[in-house]
């Protein structure tokens, strides 16, 4: 049993290192690309900038709800649910800026 266990916890430690990489990659990219669409004066650029954030958020978030299945105490607990809380409204912010700048567009 406890063999499965270390399995198990060795491919959520590679998972959460393989979402928080794409996440942290997602969001560079749409930084660099927003920062491109800025100078070139693309309308539609808070848009695009938003939309890469989210995408990035949600990579980071799915690192963070596996992070819970490894936590072994309360205090780690309570911090890996703030850290989830904190990227959930700022996905939901994001989300709301790109439907609002939407219907001003």
């Amino acid at each position: 049993m406890e063999f499965l266990e270390n399995v198990m916890n060795n491919i959520v430690q590679v998972a959460i290192l393989f979402f928080e990489f794409v996440g942290v990659i997602v969001i560079i990219l749409s930084g660099l690309k927003g920062f491109y669409n800025y100078v070139r004066r693309v309308p539609d650029m808070k848009i695009t900038l938003a939309q890469g954030l989210a995408v990035g958020l949600e990579f980071k978030l799915c690192s963070e709800i596996l992070k819970t299945v490894i936590v072994r105490d309360w205090k780690e607990i309570v911090t890996v649910a703030g850290i989830i809380g904190l990227r959930a409204a700022l996905t939901f912010l994001i989300h709301w800026e790109i439907k609002e700048e939407k219907n001003h567009s």
